[in-house]
């Protein structure tokens, strides 16, 4: 079993069993995780930050105030970056501070910002894990967050002790991971969907050629995304320098011309089209064999442009469409009007929207926020994220598109 696609934001906080912690990393990321730490103060005490850098490739979080991160809002980037948070060890302060809704450190406050899943691997004294207080606090977690709780087992413990308090061994977390991973029903496993992404280019001449651009990371995230929840995933690339998402057929194209003649085969009787890439709207009418030389004493190079196909008008009008067509509609003015009249004109089921004058987003930018429209005239609004977890959010409101099972 894999946790292949997973973002999993590793907590760990001050206990001997910490030093598990390391294993647990690098068993995390051995079976396809990606792994961020995040060390509370108590934890540092025990292992060092560079470990973990070491073992993940990222470098562990430990401040709050960190003012490079905040720069970015650093809590809130890893709140909504996490698929999933794993705390372990959790110690009894911890579990304390977290029923009482703190905020005192980074790791309490990325709880409080996040909406992902939670799992505990308890790690303490055999003594504080059967206090009443403690047992208090882990049912007041359970309402709270309704945690999968991992452990903790019983044994030797560090201070002499014998007894339920230590933290369960690293395979033993993996595993229970990947087992709730594995019985989690995705709404897109099974399902056929179909992604275009990246720019198309228009030949000029064999050297020169129109694009425009697109980097091709929100369609590969939503591919990336699909595939991770179980679809079976067809990627229509534009020329981009991005690599395959795992477990995805791609399928590199050139021109808008190439794309169509690709979609027009993968898309019939898909559960899902998504139009994320950005395709030429005009093509040469007659693009030369030959290098086209500078020639002296000429000022102007006039070029007839002829329109290409609309790939994702053409792919709704289908004589076998896709269950639900997704558009996309990159604006640098009146985003809303021109995603609503481009929903209606192209026959789709729902359009991302989103502005592209802006150069802290979208284009050739880690992050995007955008506005979904729906044919119900449904609307969600998105707030800034990385490409990566916005993703899942939009697949999230697709699925809203299919009847209940």
């Amino acid at each position: 079993m894999s946790l292949q696609g997973q973002r999993i934001l590793l907590g760990i906080s001050g206990g001997i069993a910490a030093y598990k912690s390391a294993e647990l990393a690098r068993l995390l990321s051995k079976a396809g995780a990606e792994v961020q730490v995040v060390m509370t103060p108590g934890a540092q005490a025990f292992i060092t930050p560079l470990t973990f850098q070491a073992l993940t490739g990222r470098p562990a979080r430990t401040e709050l105030l960190d003012e490079d991160a905040e720069q970015g809002m650093g809590h809130i980037e890893l709140a909504r970056w996490a698929t999933l948070v794993l705390l372990a060890p959790a110690t009894a302060s911890l579990l304390a501070r977290m029923r009482a809704g703190m905020a005192d450190d980074l790791l309490t406050t990325v709880l409080l910002a996040s909406q992902a899943p939670v799992a505990i691997a308890p790690a303490m004294n055999q003594a504080m894990w059967a206090h009443a207080a403690t047992q208090a606090n882990v049912q007041g977690l359970t309402e709270l967050y309704d945690p999968q709780w991992i452990g903790p087992d019983s044994g030797d413990q560090a201070c002499g002790d014998f007894g339920a308090g230590r933290m369960s061994e690293p395979a033993a977390i993996v595993q229970a991971l990947q087992e709730r991973f594995a019985e989690k029903k995705s709404a897109w496993a099974g399902r056929r969907v179909v992604v275009t992404a990246g720019p198309t280019r228009e030949a000029i001449d064999p050297v020169r050629y129109l694009s425009n651009h697109s980097s091709g990371r929100m369609g590969f995230a939503l591919a990336e995304a699909a595939a991770r929840q179980g679809a079976q995933v067809v990627l229509i690339s534009g020329p981009v320098q991005l690599a395959t998402p795992p477990g995805v057929e791609r399928i590199d194209v050139e021109s808008a011309q190439d794309m169509w003649q690709a979609a027009q085969t993968a898309a019939p009787k898909a559960d899902l089209f998504i139009g994320a890439a950005a395709v030429a709207d005009y093509r040469v009418e007659n693009p030369s064999d030959q290098k086209q030389k500078k020639q002296q004493g000429k000022n102007e190079w006039q070029l007839t442009l002829v329109q290409n196909p609309d790939i994702i008008d053409g792919v709704s009008r289908l004589k076998d469409r896709p269950k639900q067509v997704v558009g996309f509609a990159a604006e640098t003015q009146d985003v809303e009007r021109y995603a609503w009249d481009k929903l209606a004109r192209k026959n789709l089921d729902w359009i991302v929207a989103n502005d592209v004058s802006r150069t802290d987003i979208g284009f050739n930018s880690d992050d995007n926020e955008v506005t979904v429209f729906g044919r119900q005239n449904e609307r969600y609004d998105i707030g800034r994220q990385p490409k990566s977890v916005l993703a899942d959010a939009l697949l999230d409101v697709f699925a809203r598109g299919f009847p209940e099972d």
